[in-house]
């Protein structure tokens, strides 16, 4: 496992070699806070409540696809990686919170009133945090379509099913993005809504509420063969919300299931499209 490590105490991100076309990256499923960090925050922002709790546990069966996966380490409090580098806005007109985030989903702040990150220590973190994490999937993306002639990034999350500041009501349980079929081919695009059709208890949604973040939409790039999903995940069908941080592997294996039948399908696709000869 390659890690690169921006401070004394935790490694950024774990980074898993594979040989095969796929790509997962979970960039909120990390719970780390420096020393220096936590001291600062509410007890909201020390709890990292926004987390996108074992999301990444959901890609088990990836390794057996040869897939080439990055977990980030440090929680989404400390810097948001699915966040545009310059802060900027992904869904204009709408609540998101920053690339170094003041408040949880719920608006409540994460720091103790006057400790809160200025611009310098922003752009601090950016560079100790931010940059590394986008030049190494930059790196893995680049690797893999040299080998095969093609990529498939899948970014996962998860969320509440819930929360009033983001969206009314509640998600349909797997909500896919796509940025308006920008980071996918159109042929893709079908394969997703072919799978859609298949019986499951799991309700989805394309391009929804949510469409893809910054991972998605900066590096899905179909004309260069680099293609890109984002997968939201609805906690309460994988999780026992009540106790997050325990990850229980019968919870969530029918959730498993489902993504590695659209993840299959895909790649079954793009091995075809891309086979020599």
């Amino acid at each position: 496992m390659d890690e690169t490590t921006a401070s004394a105490d935790m490694a950024i991100f774990e980074h898993q070699p594979g040989d095969g076309p796929l790509v997962i990256a979970a960039p909120h499923v990390g719970t780390h806070l420096p020393e220096d960090i936590a001291v600062r925050m509410t007890p909201t922002g020390q709890s990292v409540g926004e987390t996108d709790f074992h999301v990444h546990r959901l890609y088990d069966f990836a390794r057996d696809l040869g897939a080439s996966t990055l977990w980030a380490t440090h929680s989404r409090y400390v810097i948001d990686l699915n966040r545009p580098p310059d802060g900027g806005a992904l869904y204009p007109g709408k609540f998101e919170t920053a690339l170094c985030p003041l408040t949880d989903f719920d608006l409540q702040p994460l720091y103790i009133a006057g400790l809160e990150p200025d611009a310098a220590e922003v752009e601090h973190r950016r560079l100790q945090y931010h940059a590394p994490y986008h030049q190494r999937l930059t790196e893995i993306l680049a690797a893999t379509r040299v080998r095969h002639g093609y990529a498939l990034l899948i970014d996962a999350h998860s969320i509440r099913s819930a929360i009033p500041s983001l969206f009314s009501g509640s998600l349909p349980d797997i909500n896919l993005g796509s940025n308006d079929g920008q980071t996918l081919s159109p042929e893709l695009l079908g394969m997703i809504r072919d799978w859609q059709e298949t019986p499951s208890p799991f309700s989805s949604v394309l391009d929804g509420r949510f469409k893809g973040g910054y991972t998605t939409r900066h590096y899905g790039r179909p004309v260069i063969n680099q293609f890109s999903l984002q997968t939201e995940i609805v906690q309460d069908r994988y999780l026992d919300t009540a106790d997050p941080r325990t990850f229980h592997p019968e919870l969530a294996m029918a959730m498993s299931m489902r993504l590695k039948s659209l993840v299959e399908a895909l790649l079954s696709h793009l091995e075809r499209s891309y086979r020599p000869g």
